[in-house]
């Protein structure tokens, strides 16, 4: 069930309007209607086998949590009961290991679950070339849900919040539809608080909702659908005679391709969230504005990036053998490679499982690899770069220098897309290879053509819209809320606007025949 097909906006009116009802007759169990809108949706979209998984993965994350705010109660109540430090702390020390050993068995069993359904079968592939597929089914979203129920019990094993008692309420902010397909990954104690809460219609927060699935339309259909078939094309059939050129138009269709489809995707779900008056995780903010690499990554697929800088980056840098790796690198090199030695190795492993993340495959590793390794020697070589700003007279509050920056990350984080786009590492060897060997700056449409294409390679429409797409994005950058003031022209105005995007929406349909409409990320 595609999130913008006829059955899912039947299935989306028909939940809206008995999760309303429900608000207005029974304002306290009105949450069972989105628990039975999620369990349902999921069903539909995912198959009923894919429903075991998700409610595996509540049901061990809720006993695990409960288990681990039993243990502590207990830890509490017998350190209160004697008046020995030393016995105190013995005790504390017992509960510890056995809190601990909650944690890795729930960690255990669905982070196992999760890396069996989407890693074995490739693994077994690269150790028995031989074998035959196994035919794993990998559920819808498992890797977003399963990310988020893992935070939500390391978050009440370090006492950062309660255990929900509650099963059902659990299993409703494990399988909320809206996140499901491809996130974001949200917290527990930002989420679950309103997804329980009683919620009237809220026409003003509708219309905001209904404007970002409109935005988000426009992205993946007028963006990401009309770019799909060049990429494709481009990349699908590479060898040692592609041209550098025809790389960088592939790559840079890639870019917009995938923020079309992605950032579009999110779009749509948290405005159909909206519309039930529940505010999810933010997943982007205007990337393609980012002046560092490390700044790109706190804005794109935001959720990610925070939940492996909770629960892998900060666990990692904070233990003692990456802080006597900061001291010892701090004598011998100097107090600034003493501070950042460990974040840097820690970096570099985050973004390692980052590209694990999404998937077992040697590209995403590398990709992965390429990324951790650019932020980290960022960081160590900060006070050169500071020192030939200095030198230079380079003025790094200014206009040029920010634009100079955006444009430098773009093209870092393109350079990184050689490893994504592509399934084979040596595929993107030999586009890096000759994009700096073999550009072949001929004209546009004799390149297009000797390389087997036909004229308008990719449609003029394509660049409008992300022209479109980037002036919107760049007054975000700027404050401005842009849907407040589209809410707030003429109704005519907005009715033209709807209908241009209209246009373009329903002139790239002819193309989902063609290419598919499913979004990238619901593969992860």
């Amino acid at each position: 069930m595609e999130l913008f097909s006829a059955q899912f906006l039947i299935f989306l009116a028909a939940a809206w309007c008995i999760y309303m009802v429900l608000g207005r007759v029974k304002p306290g169990i009105q949450w069972t209607a989105l628990l039975a809108a999620s369990l349902a949706f999921y069903a539909i979209a995912g198959g009923w086998q894919s429903l075991v998984y998700v409610i595996g993965a509540a049901t061990v994350s809720w006993a695990a949590a409960v288990w681990l705010e039993k243990l502590e109660g207990q830890s509490k109540a017998a350190r209160k009961a004697v008046s020995d430090r030393a016995e105190k702390k013995a005790i504390k020390a017992r509960f510890t290991v056995r809190k601990r050993l909650v944690l890795i068995g729930a960690l255990a069993i669905c982070l196992g679950v999760l890396g069996y359904l989407k890693y074995w079968e490739t693994i077994l592939g690269y150790l028995m070339p031989d074998a035959g597929h196994l035919g794993l089914v990998l559920p819808l979203g498992i890797s977003f849900f399963t990310f988020q129920v893992t935070g939500y019990v390391i978050d009440v094993y370090n006492g950062k919040e309660p255990a929900e008692r509650n099963l059902a309420k659990h299993l409703l902010f494990t399988a909320y539809f809206p996140q499901l397909i491809q996130g974001p990954i949200n917290k527990h104690r930002a989420l679950a608080p309103q997804l329980t809460a009683p919620h009237a219609p809220d026409v003003h927060g509708m219309r905001r909702g209904l404007v970002r699935i409109a935005l988000g339309l426009f992205k993946k259909f007028a963006v990401a659908v009309m770019l799909q078939k060049t990429v494709g094309d481009i990349f699908g059939h590479v060898d040692d005679s592609i041209p550098g050129a025809l790389v960088v138009v592939g790559l840079l269709a890639y870019n917009a391709q995938l923020y079309g489809d992605f950032s579009g995707g999110i779009d749509m779900v948290e405005g159909v969230s909206e519309l039930f008056g529940i505010e999810m995780g933010p997943n982007f903010r205007q990337p393609y504005f980012s002046v560092s690499l490390a700044d790109f990554w706190t804005r794109w697929h935001i959720s990610l990036g925070a939940w492996m800088r909770d629960y892998v980056f900060y666990p990692l840098a904070l233990t003692k053998p990456f802080q006597e790796l900061g001291k010892k690198a701090g004598a011998r090199f100097g107090k600034h490679i003493g501070r950042t030695a460990g974040a840097c190795i820690a970096n570099v492993i985050v973004f390692l499982l980052v590209g694990l993340w999404h998937g077992a495959q040697a590209h995403y590793l590398v990709w992965g690899l390429y990324n951790g390794v650019i932020v980290a020697l960022a960081d160590l070589f900060k006070p050169l770069f500071d020192r030939m700003a200095e030198r230079f007279h380079v003025n790094r509050e200014g206009t040029p220098w920010h634009i100079v920056a955006i444009i430098r990350t773009f093209i870092v984080v393109t350079i990184g897309r050689y490893f994504d786009c592509m399934s084979r590492v040596g595929d993107a060897l030999i586009c890096l290879r000759n994009t700096v060997t073999n550009f072949m700056p001929v004209p546009w449409d004799e390149m297009l053509l000797a390389s087997g294409f036909t004229k308008g390679l990719i449609p003029g429409r394509a660049l409008l819209c992300i022209a479109v797409i980037l002036m919107i994005d760049y007054l975000y950058e700027k404050g401005v809320d842009v849907r407040e003031r589209f809410l707030a022209l003429p109704v005519l105005v907005r009715f033209a606007v709807y209908l241009v995007l209209g246009f373009f929406v329903v002139s790239s349909l002819n193309h989902v025949s063609e290419v598919g409409g499913g979004f990238m990320y619901a593969n992860f």
